[in-house]
């Protein structure tokens, strides 16, 4: 399995960013994938994840935190083994290394990323 997240980066309060997930070694479509954070001195936390379920006219089942509901947007594309999250709305709250990871129950996840650093800052 591996799974390389890219898009981070310094972004103003308000701002926005999109992470891309690309995802290998294993059958991308048959799995839920998820998206965790952890903050700067703090644990892990689960953000959103979507079905296996997505294809070109189904955007499959989605869930989100609390604290990111309304604010994220998660999305997949199977033919590219790709899931994007789609930040709005950026607070400094938001200010974390996110992971990509894949079979999650909570912000417990067999297989995680790298990470890519969301850095909120005027």
């Amino acid at each position: 399995v591996q799974l390389v997240e890219s898009g981070g980066g310094l972004v103003q309060p308000g701002g926005s960013l999109t992470l891309s997930c690309a995802a290998s070694g294993f059958t991308f479509d048959y799995y839920y994938m998820s998206w965790v954070r952890q903050a700067p001195g703090k644990g892990l936390e689960w953000v959103s994840s979507i079905s296996s379920d997505g294809s070109e006219s189904d955007v499959g089942d989605t869930y989100y935190a609390d604290s990111v509901k309304g604010r994220f947007t998660i999305s997949r594309d199977n033919a590219k083994s790709t899931v994007y999250l789609r930040l709005n709305s950026l607070k400094s709250e938001d200010t974390a290394l996110y992971y990509c990871a894949k079979t999650c129950s909570g912000s417990r996840c067999e297989s995680r990323g790298q990470g890519t650093q969301v850095t909120v800052s005027a």
